[in-house]
């Protein structure tokens, strides 16, 4: 396949501006870069998750006998860590409480 001249992306970009009005054009280059950016992230906590494990090792040494620790004496667990949101979830997050403090708004002017 030929490069593509500047001609040849002037008549695309008008064909485009024709299918598709000057209005939808932005909207969609906004949705495109969205996708994009949220797609970025995820593979980039994939190959996180992926290089984490591999890079942690134990080393377990035997050690001396020790006296048992007395029930009252032990440590509840830490609670596990919570994972950050993805971007999805943090827009639906904040779009519940929009129509709750929109709802609540709407409830007090009533009043």
């Amino acid at each position: 396949m030929a490069g593509l001249g500047t001609t040849e992306l002037i008549i695309i970009g008008v064909i485009l501006v024709l299918l598709f009005g000057a209005k939808k054009l932005p909207e969609a280059a906004r949705g495109i870069g969205r996708s994009l950016r949220i797609f970025k992230a995820e593979t980039s906590k994939l190959r996180d998750d992926d290089e984490a494990p591999a890079a942690t090792t134990t080393v377990v040494q035997p050690q001396p006998q020790q006296t048992p620790v007395p029930p009252q004496q032990i440590a509840a667990p830490a609670p596990a860590p919570v994972a950050d949101p993805s971007a999805e979830e943090q827009a639906r997050a904040l779009e519940e409480q929009a129509a709750r403090l929109r709802a609540q708004a709407s409830a007090n002017k009533q009043q």
